[in-house]
């Protein structure tokens, strides 16, 4: 009886031993896929993958990011929780991500968006190029959607003004978003914004929206202080409504390609957006502009001013009459002249010491 007893205490004590190790085991390996952090990192990272990866395209992807520390370890973890295939996208990780975090959110596409700042007053190149580059799409494939006439015109727009209705804001998107999808999103925050909002106005004044914002991109350049922008408004319209040219040099600038101090012979470009040759409008926008500079095309202050030239305080001087101009321009002028004057002392001095 008693080695009958004693055999059966063992057995007992086998069978609770085992229990314990197997606990411990499965303890560690639980710890080890959904505690234990993998990721040889000690800030948030940003994982991109511009296409589907299988196991072994998701090991380089993290060597090559120097994320990847214990590789026999990931290769038994990706065997443990039958992860083999990953979709592409934006995914940022923080330091305690886990194996079961970092294959799941892969494995199901579970993106993080990425933030896209929208500035105002840019040129097309500019929105391309800045846009582009915070996508998986290219450059190319941007141009040829603002170059698209059919899928434009779905959204009531032409290629000639969809520049200046890619409303200024921040958005989130996904990484992986289509250029389409991308200028839909920029294109209806607009239409929310600026159409919906101001459709009476634009009606009162008889303006089209490509007019106002036409308008409001030369305000957007022109204008170094918000404060301005009603008057500058007001002036573009007054000369306009009096048979002048509009001779606007934002319209140069963009002319000529270059935000720059204007030369004489910049002025006689043959270019359909010289304004100081070709009256009224020019063809389109030359920039994305602010709501401010919008609303300021809309609602134009209430003045006699025709002319205006910059000051050495960082705005403008305005005038109703040209030979009051022509004295505003004259002590303009001298201030410059004086500032390079300055600037010429000061370089022969540092050249002789």
């Amino acid at each position: 009886m008693s080695n009958r007893f004693i055999s059966v205490r063992e057995l007992i004590l086998g069978f609770l031993l085992w229990l314990a190790v197997a606990f411990l085991v499965a303890e560690s390996r639980w710890n080890r896929l959904y505690e234990k952090p993998v990721l040889a990192t000690d800030e948030a990272v940003d994982l991109y993958l511009a296409e589907p990866v299988n196991a072994d395209g998701l090991e380089k992807a993290l060597e090559k990011q120097g994320l990847l520390s214990r590789r026999e370890e990931f290769r038994w973890a990706l065997k443990t929780l039958h992860w083999s295939n990953f979709r592409e996208g934006h995914y940022r990780f923080s330091p305690q991500t886990s194996y079961e975090e970092l294959f799941t959110r892969l494995g199901r596409g579970l993106q993080d968006p990425i933030r896209l700042t929208i500035l105002p007053g840019q040129t097309r190149n500019r929105i391309v190029r800045s846009v582009s580059e915070a996508f998986r799409f290219d450059s190319t494939a941007l141009k040829k959607t603002l170059t698209d006439s059919s899928f434009l015109a779905e959204a009531r727009v032409d290629t000639q003004n969809v520049i200046g209705q890619l409303y200024p804001a921040t958005y989130d998107f996904y990484w992986t978003a289509s250029p389409r999808s991308v200028i839909n999103r920029l294109l209806k925050t607009f239409e929310e914004n600026i159409i919906s909002q101001y459709e009476q106005r634009f009606k009162e004044l008889d303006k089209s929206v490509n007019e106002i914002i036409t308008m409001a991109s030369i305000i957007e350049w022109e204008a170094t202080l918000e404060s301005e922008k009603d008057t500058i408004s007001g002036l573009y319209w007054n000369r306009l409504e009096k048979g002048m040219k509009l001779q606007a040099d934002p319209t140069i600038n963009y002319a000529v390609g270059e935000r720059r101090r204007l030369l004489y012979e910049d002025y006689k470009i043959d270019h359909p957006y010289n304004t100081y040759v070709h009256a009224g409008l020019p063809p389109g926008p030359i920039t994305n502009p602010s709501k401010g500079s919008i609303e300021a095309a809309l609602f134009p202050e209430s003045h006699d001013y025709l002319y205006m030239v910059a000051s050495p305080e960082g705005n403008h001087n305005f005038s109703e009459t040209y030979s009051e101009h022509q004295r505003k321009s004259a002590e303009w002028r001298r201030w410059l002249e004086k500032q390079y004057r300055i600037k010429r002392e000061q370089e022969r001095e540092s050249s002789t010491n």
